[in-house]
């Protein structure tokens, strides 16, 4: 996903940034760097869950900000699909566009909180099955314990509706405490 609200990046930087994180051999790195400058054009992004989430601007701004709303983002969405994959982000685009719409407003940040965007968001995500999905790889070790199988509530969209039309008002946290 590459935001450029402010009309001040091109058309273009989406092919620039797939070629260039694609092909990043530089100093010896495998992978790029969070952050790096193209042309002119500060390119951000984070990897979740296999996917890149990308925010391209040519102002300065704190790399911080910018890598925490991307952070920010992806929770959001997730919070609205329940899963956050390829898939599920193809079979609901009206509604991820609809999020980043109220999330970004003209470049600038508003609001990251689900609890705030349910009063905007009018469309119902389309439900992907869990079951399908393709396990995370290496990553999926820092997600789950080897002891604990992922309850299904981290499947589910904070916006489900019970069978009978209901809207449920529940919310899922996982605590995880360690102590040394």
């Amino acid at each position: 996903i590459v935001t450029t609200d402010r009309g001040e990046v091109a058309k273009g930087s989406a092919e620039i940034f797939f070629r260039k994180v694609k092909f990043w051999k530089e100093d010896g790195q495998e992978e790029a760097p969070p952050v790096f400058n193209v042309g002119g054009v500060n390119y951000f992004h984070v990897k979740v869950v296999g996917l890149l989430f990308v925010a391209t601007t040519r102002v300065n701004v704190s790399p911080s900000l910018v890598l925490e709303l991307l952070q920010r983002i992806a929770r959001v969405i997730k919070d609205y699909l329940g899963v956050l994959s390829e898939d599920s982000l193809r079979k609901n685009f009206v509604l991820v566009y609809e999020l980043l719409d109220e999330v970004i407003d003209f470049g600038y940040m508003q609001t990251t909180s689900t609890e705030v965007l349910k009063s905007y968001i009018f469309n119902e995500p389309i439900v992907v099955d869990a079951a399908r999905l393709q396990p995370l790889g290496p990553a999926a070790i820092f997600m789950q314990g080897t002891k604990r199988m992922p309850g299904t509530a981290i499947t589910k969209s904070v916006v489900a509706n019970e069978p009978g039309g209901r809207k449920r008002e529940e919310i899922f946290v996982d605590i995880i405490e360690k102590i040394s």
